[in-house]
């Protein structure tokens, strides 16, 4: 079976709930940490959270106009690989393997970041996915990713 591939070109986290997102080139991500640095990448089903660059897209053109992508949220956008829109399968992104565990579903905070986002995010999982870490590593911009459905 082919996989789908795509390319990582987006990596953040944020150190403290409502802290500002950092950036990086590259990040470690394990299975007891989750993105190292992200004070919610403890064991669990949402270790990791993941947006599609296109899904983004769209919830920005809902709203009128483009921002950065970090305010989603997110740990990881991701680039020419379509959002499943389901749990289960595996997201590959260089040597790290992520466990696809359901929705990152978009909540009132996102309002705050930019009014109307959480109504932009809601339709067929723009939110993104969230993942526990089944194989850990590092993980660079531009790495190839792809995904293995269940």
């Amino acid at each position: 079976m082919t996989r789908e591939t795509g390319r990582l070109i987006g990596i953040a986290w944020k150190e403290k709930p409502r802290q500002p997102m950092l950036e990086a080139a590259h990040a470690a991500i394990t299975p007891a940490a989750g993105l190292v640095g992200d004070f919610r990448g403890a064991p669990g089903d949402r270790q990791v959270t993941i947006v599609f660059a296109q899904d983004w897209a769209e919830a920005c053109a809902a709203l009128g106009e483009t921002r950065a992508w970090t305010i989603r949220r997110a740990n990881l956008l991701v680039q020419g690989l379509a959002n499943p829109r389901a749990g289960g399968g595996t997201l590959t992104i260089g040597e790290v393997e992520l466990a696809i565990t359901g929705e990152t579903k978009p909540c009132a905070n996102m309002d705050r970041q930019w009014p109307g986002l959480t109504a932009a995010l809601s339709p067929d999982w723009r939110g993104g996915l969230t993942a526990h870490v089944l194989k850990g590593g590092e993980v660079w911009i531009g790495d190839g990713v792809s995904l293995s459905p269940l």
